[in-house]
């Protein structure tokens, strides 16, 4: 007979593996199903956190390339990438055990597979030797994540095309790669590999990078990125990408019609991600997908289906694990018979170059679209004491506040530690916070996070070291 759970979770990522830990933890006999073959998701085996260990690897070696500058002598400085990619690893593999033993410890039943819909209670698990199980269920959530999208006609080799994945296990540095999409994946990709030693060439069909950004922040961020050396084509088309002996060619159209091509050792193609549904034999529990083939959702994440949920980058919204987190255990708590909630309102962004980016809450463009009068403090590291201190100046914190009230309605960093500086945003917009209300909090000096006070002061036009 098939073993029978309470709730069933397919996907172990950040969205799903925090989802069955919340159920287990409200006394609900919990199943977790993951295909991978180790938990974490796009997260943590193909996606943040491998990519932040080589951004962070990749911008000491840098540092250490420029120390002298700095007044510290060092020897020859030599990547071993071979070794960088190692200690990626180590990191991947220390946080899969992690999560692992968090279900464990939790005791969610954890199914090494890929799990698909056989009706709307029972889910068919196939390992990866094909051999078949069933389990029973009262509840399903999907969890089942995003995958890359490739341009029309284009497939990815993971060698010389790639998606992000295969961005983060090349075997050696590119002498010159392309990278398809200005936005917050194809950025951090490129800048790893540009401060590795490779010539790094942007291709990005709107006239900025970073769709959705505060137009500010963006044009900024570019400024300091081609400081870098990235160099940025924008308003171009891809029209075709040829594979050659050496690499690929891809061949572009500008604004006006002229036609471009550019030669690469690597293309990474970072143009979005999808919806994962495919194998999930989702028509058998008869759930409803939108026209992007994301699973339809109210606001408590249930479907068409009474018993069945989905969270995540399956369903609307951006695609963030932190996102997939919070819905994770909202709808735990939802099944519950709790109230489970998630502000979408206040999910912050980062993107994790050098400097850091991260936005929360409104644009200013948005808030012109809304027709609401706003006030903006700014404020900027060249004038902030510890920026000073350790030479690490570029970018600027922007406070974005009602009008009328004085309620921050959105925050908008560049900068650095500019990823761990939003939450001090977050945690005010949540308590509906004012400007001044942060204005007037103190702040320890030296440290970075009195430019986000000296922004919250010019808000009202009385930033003190400016």
């Amino acid at each position: 007979m098939a073993e029978k759970f309470q709730a069933v979770v397919i996907g172990g990522g950040p969205g799903g593996y925090v989802c069955a830990i919340r159920l287990a933890q409200l006394g609900i006999k919990t199943a977790c199903i993951e295909s991978r073959g180790s938990l974490g998701g796009t997260c943590l085996n193909v996606g943040c956190i491998p990519s932040k260990s080589l951004l962070n690897l990749s911008e000491e070696f840098h540092k250490v390339k420029n120390l002298s500058s700095k007044g510290i002598e060092t020897g020859e400085v030599k990547l071993n990438l071979s070794k960088m990619m190692k200690n990626k690893d180590k990191a991947v593999t220390i946080l899969t055990k992690g999560v692992e033993f968090l279900l464990k410890k939790n005791k969610v039943s954890y199914f090494k597979g890929t799990g698909s819909f056989k009706s709307k209670t029972e889910i068919l698990i196939k390992d990866d030797q094909n051999k078949e199980s069933f389990i029973e269920t009262e509840k399903v959530i999907i969890a089942t994540g995003s995958i890359p999208v490739s341009l029309p006609g284009i497939n990815f080799d993971e060698k010389i095309v790639v998606s992000s994945t295969g961005a983060l296990k090349l075997e050696k540095v590119p002498k010159k790669m392309v990278v398809v999409g200005g936005g917050y994946i194809g950025l951090e990709m490129g800048s790893v590999w540009s401060r590795l030693g490779s010539e790094v060439h942007v291709i990005e069909f709107l006239d900025h990078i970073t769709p959705g950004m505060d137009n500010e922040i963006s044009s900024e961020f570019m400024k300091i990125l081609k400081k870098q050396g990235i160099n940025f084509h924008l308003q171009h088309k891809v029209e075709q990408i040829k594979k050659n002996k050496s690499g690929a060619t891809i061949f572009t159209k500008d604004e006006e019609g002229n036609k471009k091509n550019f030669e690469c050792d690597v293309v990474l193609i970072s143009v979005g991600r999808k919806p994962n549904t495919l194998g999930l034999n989702i028509q058998k529990a008869g759930v409803d997908l939108d026209e992007k083939n994301r699973v339809k959702t109210d606001k408590n994440f249930k479907t068409n289906q009474n018993n069945i949920y989905a969270i995540g980058d399956v369903i609307s919204g951006p695609m963030l694990a932190h996102k997939a987190e919070d819905e994770g255990i909202a709808v735990a708590e939802n099944i519950a018979g709790q109230s489970g909630h998630v502000n979408y309102d206040t999910i912050p962004g980062v993107i994790y170059t050098a400097p850091e980016v991260a936005s929360i809450g409104k644009t200013e463009e948005q808030l012109k679209e809304l027709n609401i009068k706003y006030k903006v403090g700014k404020f900027s590291f060249m004038a902030n004491s510890r920026a000073k201190a350790i030479d690490d100046t570029e970018g600027f914190v922007k406070i974005l506040a009602d009008g009328k009230t004085d309620k921050v309605l959105g925050a908008h960093l560049i900068g650095p530690h500019a990823g761990e500086l939003i939450a001090e945003i977050g945690i005010a917009m949540e308590f509906g916070a004012s400007s001044e209300d942060i204005a007037r909090t103190c702040h320890a000096h030296p440290t970075f996070s009195e430019a986000v006070k000296e922004a919250a002061l010019s808000v009202d036009k009385r930033a003190i070291h400016s």
